[in-house]
């Protein structure tokens, strides 16, 4: 559609992605129509969101009346339901994934955030969901806990493609990186074809902020006398910093001979993601995280609101190499008035694991009582 802001996007080679997830987007047809229409190339899951959709709407009575009356258990109908939507959402974007010779097109399962402490079963859920599913453009999500890495590394190597979730530094994020070309190296030491394992790096993105703008706010209150400036001025803008030199890092990881080795054999980039871009305080642009992070070889993946608002009245130009220099900048100001920012992202994926686990949970919870009202019926 000409002029679509969305479309704006995609030729200035960030593709948008669809964070949401429910039955009808698929059967009434709107996935469709957002991928003729807006040129939509991916969409992201998450506990959080299927939670929503089986407690939330009616999309899931039929499904679920047939598994309760062949006595399917809780996990078994979690399993059926969820498998189900990635699977028919990844047949929609499948032409997507054909066009783009594999670039695009995905759509990404969570493994069980129980397991983001657990290497061995991350790695064992992750290749049984990859198996299961068995569509090449079904990105598996694995946290960037300590744990998750060396899971990352490995499913990288059997051929899985990996969505990698709740990144929040850059050094975490070079971590990220390391993982994915040393399983591209070992896959291809054995002889292994790389040309279509794909993989995206998620950074977690107004979660900073919030976290940030929240200590600033705590020195503005205290009198903070750190060169009598405004502290409050430096509040919205520790997240858009963060991912501008976090993409600095990925121009840099992906050149040079190392990688050229590895994309002479057909390897990809990993792309960085901005995930958590809806604007989380009412008083800054609702477009924040979606106008100021716009470049090549990324991913945004955006909720309804964001994407209708993008759509509305977005700025669809390049904008993530403006201002680098003021991006560190910002960070070395932080650091004198005693913040400490990998400290805040460290509790930020702490606080991220333990906010998916709750949502999983919920999600099991709510299988279950809709498990009870079916049975019951």
């Amino acid at each position: 559609m000409a002029g679509n802001r969305l479309v704006e996007l995609g030729k200035l080679g960030q593709s948008p992605w669809y964070d949401q997830m429910t039955r009808s987007l698929v059967t009434q047809g709107t996935l469709q129509k957002m991928i003729e229409e807006d040129g939509l190339r991916g969409l992201t899951s998450n506990p959080t969101i299927f939670e929503k959709a089986i407690s939330g709407s009616k999309d899931y009575e039929d499904a679920l009346r047939d598994l309760v009356s062949k006595g399917a258990g809780v996990d078994e109908i979690y399993d059926a339901l969820v498998v189900t939507d990635i699977a028919s959402a990844a047949d929609v974007f499948r032409p997507v994934y054909d066009r783009t010779q594999g670039e695009d097109g995905f759509v990404s399962i969570e493994v069980s955030p129980l397991l983001a402490r657990d290497t061995a079963g991350t790695i064992q859920e992750a290749k049984r969901l990859h198996a299961k599913l068995a569509r090449p453009n079904v990105l598996v999500k694995v946290p960037a806990t300590p744990e998750g890495l060396p899971a990352i590394e490995e499913l990288i190597s059997e051929g899985v493609s990996v969505n990698i979730t709740l990144i929040f530094s850059v050094p975490v994020y070079a971590q990220v990186v390391e993982a994915y070309l040393k399983g591209l190296e070992r896959r291809m030491a054995k002889g292994g074809a790389i040309d279509r394992v794909a993989s995206v790096a998620s950074f977690f993105v107004s979660r900073i902020d919030t976290a940030v703008d929240k200590k600033l706010q705590e020195l503005a209150k205290s009198g903070h006398p750190s060169n009598n400036s405004d502290v409050t001025k430096l509040m919205a803008k520790a997240a858009i910093a963060n991912a501008k030199l976090a993409y600095e890092k990925f121009l840099q990881l992906f050149s040079g001979p190392r990688w050229e080795k590895l994309a002479a054999a057909g390897a990809r980039v990993q792309r960085p993601l901005w995930a958590s871009t809806s604007t989380k305080n009412p008083k800054y642009s609702d477009l924040l995280y979606v106008d100021t992070l716009i470049g090549p070889h990324t991913v945004n993946t955006m909720p309804p609101a964001t994407v209708d608002a993008f759509r509305d009245h977005g700025t669809p130009r390049v904008t993530i190499l403006d201002d680098v220099q003021g991006a560190q900048a910002l960070f070395d100001e932080l650091k004198k008035l005693g913040i400490d920012f990998l400290a805040v992202t460290r509790e930020l994926t702490d606080a991220g694991v333990k906010s998916f686990s709750d949502s999983y949970n919920d999600l099991i919870a709510a299988i279950e009582r809709r498990r009870e009202e079916v049975a019951h019926v």
